[in-house]
């Protein structure tokens, strides 16, 4: 009886499947990933990433990223196509090429890639007092409006590739509708909020002006209706409306609380119409 008790048991725990988990070692090389096409591959990357995908890939890759996972499946075969993952939070860039072969009759599904980063393992073996200094004393070496500055320039207009990794910085949401009427007072310029991100105590939002104007207007800080630490424009002139130089990026940066805090009430316009006394005359007409 409990030789067979044995036996079922075994049985049952054969039939399980067991769900291994590749592991790659992230050391600034490309690591290569195999997908089988129509199976959806997951990577755990730790990391709240976004995903560069090559134009021509679209058709045949399914990217999808949640949560510090990226989703995969391929329609079709292809070669190696390269995919760039970056941290929203810090900036950093990991490579992947991806290739995808169809799946042989029977074949199990590949298991899930998990990417370990071999810099935080040894960052984090060190002695965390050395490592506090060295970091701190790193920040110190540059402002933290410049270095939130340059990073949201970068994060704009560069490459993916190119974007600088910046530890402790990180993506924060705007309001929904956020006014901007009353930060470029008397100037034709439409203002928008694209994105923020956030260093320490102070912030970064990068707003886009479009001249709506046929006149070029040139872009001085000085106008800026607000309490800003500092102002930055990608582009120090406006070109015409309709114009390739009728837009640009102006950068504010802000202490204790985002842009929305900072900027001052719109004023409504004075009615200069001049009011009509109340009438003195009595109920008989006489004054």
């Amino acid at each position: 009886m409990n030789l067979r008790i044995v036996f079922i048991v075994l049985a049952f725990c054969s039939a399980v499947p067991a769900f291994a988990t590749e592991t790659l070692h992230w050391k600034r090389l490309p690591l290569a990933i195999a997908l089988h096409v129509g199976q959806e591959r997951v990577i755990f990357v730790d990391h709240e990433v976004r995903v560069g995908v090559p134009t021509d890939a679209g058709d045949h890759l399914r990217v999808q990223s949640a949560a510090g996972a990226v989703y995969l499946r391929a329609s079709a075969p292809f070669d190696a196509t390269r995919l760039q993952l970056q941290d929203v939070s810090g900036g950093g860039l990991i490579l992947i090429d991806v290739t995808a072969r169809p799946a042989d009759d029977g074949a199990a599904a590949l298991e899930p890639v998990r990417i370990v980063f071999d810099e935080d393992r040894a960052a984090t073996s060190r002695d965390p007092e050395t490592a506090r200094d060295s970091t701190s004393g790193a920040s110190r070496s540059t402002p933290t409006p410049v270095v939130l500055t340059r990073y949201a320039a970068q994060s704009l207009y560069a490459p993916l590739r190119t974007v600088e990794s910046v530890p402790g910085i990180a993506r924060v949401g705007l309001p929904r509708r956020l006014a901007l009427d009353a930060l470029l007072p008397g100037r034709s310029v439409s203002a928008r909020a694209l994105a923020a991100w956030r260093l320490d105590n102070e912030w970064v939002t990068a707003v886009l002006l479009t001249n709506q104007s046929a006149e070029v207007v040139t872009l001085d800080p000085r106008t800026l209706q607000g309490d800003f630490v500092a102002a930055t424009f990608q582009h120090h002139t406006l070109g015409p409306s309709r114009d390739p130089t009728d837009t640009t990026v102006l950068y504010l940066v802000t202490r204790g609380h985002g842009l929305a805090e900072s900027l001052l009430p719109v004023i409504s316009s004075i009615n200069a119409a001049p009011e009509r006394a109340p009438s003195t005359r009595s109920q008989d007409g006489q004054p």
